[in-house]
């Protein structure tokens, strides 16, 4: 494995990130154009970050969690999936956290599912040093709990 070139997103990326959350089944792709519309505007504080080697490798894309102080919310990280489990994931999940602790962040979140597909994803957060900090009961839907990871920016 290489080290990526991870750099901010631009608009000239958009296709390259939808094909990368294609291969991911986050969720459909077309819904990227809205979700990122407003960082591209300068009209938020959200990080989108992305990197290649020969073709599109990741997204990452993370906000300041509202009403708190240092507090911010990951809310996607995808990789090209015939790049996945050979170290993308952490390279960018460190390059972000210390971006954010660099800019005085305390703490990332992370929220996923607790069923038993997504548990390579939980494992993923675990290796990445995260602590399962709360579980909450049928949150997406009957049966499916929304499990929150927790670490501190600070205690690096």
């Amino acid at each position: 494995m290489s080290t990526l070139n991870i750099r901010p997103v631009v608009a000239a990326d958009i296709p390259r990130l939808k094909a990368v959350i294609a291969t991911s089944d986050l969720f459909p792709p077309d819904l990227l154009d809205d979700m990122i519309t407003p960082y591209l505007a300068g009209k938020d504080e959200s990080i989108w970050l992305t990197g290649e080697e020969d073709h599109p490798t990741f997204v990452a894309f993370c906000a300041p969690e509202q009403m708190t102080e240092g507090t911010w919310n990951l809310y996607l990280i995808a990789v090209y999936s015939g790049l996945q489990s050979k170290g993308y994931g952490r390279q960018v999940m460190a390059y972000l956290e210390n971006l954010l602790a660099e800019q005085g962040a305390r703490v990332l979140l992370v929220e996923t599912s607790g069923l038993p597909e997504f548990e390579r994803t939980r494992s993923f957060y675990h290796q990445c040093s995260y602590t399962e900090e709360a579980r909450i009961r049928d949150f997406y839907k009957e049966e499916e709990d929304k499990v929150v990871f927790w670490k501190s920016l600070q205690e690096r």
